[in-house]
């Protein structure tokens, strides 16, 4: 199910995760994740983050098919969000999607996922 973000609600998200952003990047990455610059997506941002990530191939845009993804990333407990047809299409046509991971350790996260253009 999507969920729309208020601009301040997002606006105050990327200010969250951009300084715990900058602290991950000095940790290293994960190699098998696709570059959204080359076509990919990627949560641009995961409200309450403690590790989590996502990314969504070009595969899976193109398929267009409901899929369901795990975020766990290096947290202590994973999460799942699905995506549907209907936010592949946005996603495909440029516009971000947010969606509500499930509930896991009595909490759960707005994920926020754009596509390089």
């Amino acid at each position: 199910m999507s969920t729309k973000l208020s601009r301040k609600d997002f606006l105050l998200s990327i200010a969250a995760v951009s300084g715990v952003g900058a602290l991950l990047a000095a940790c290293g990455g994960d190699d098998n994740n696709q570059n959204p610059s080359q076509g990919g997506c990627s949560a641009s941002a995961i409200t309450a983050n403690h590790g989590h990530t996502m990314t969504v191939t070009k595969a899976d845009v193109a398929a267009a098919a409901n899929k369901t993804y795990d975020i766990k990333g290096s947290s202590g407990h994973a999460h799942s969000v699905t995506l549907t047809a209907a936010d592949f299409a946005q996603l495909a046509g440029g516009a971000a999607v947010t969606v509500t991971s499930t509930n896991d350790a009595g909490h759960t996260h707005d994920v926020t996922v754009m596509c390089a253009s």
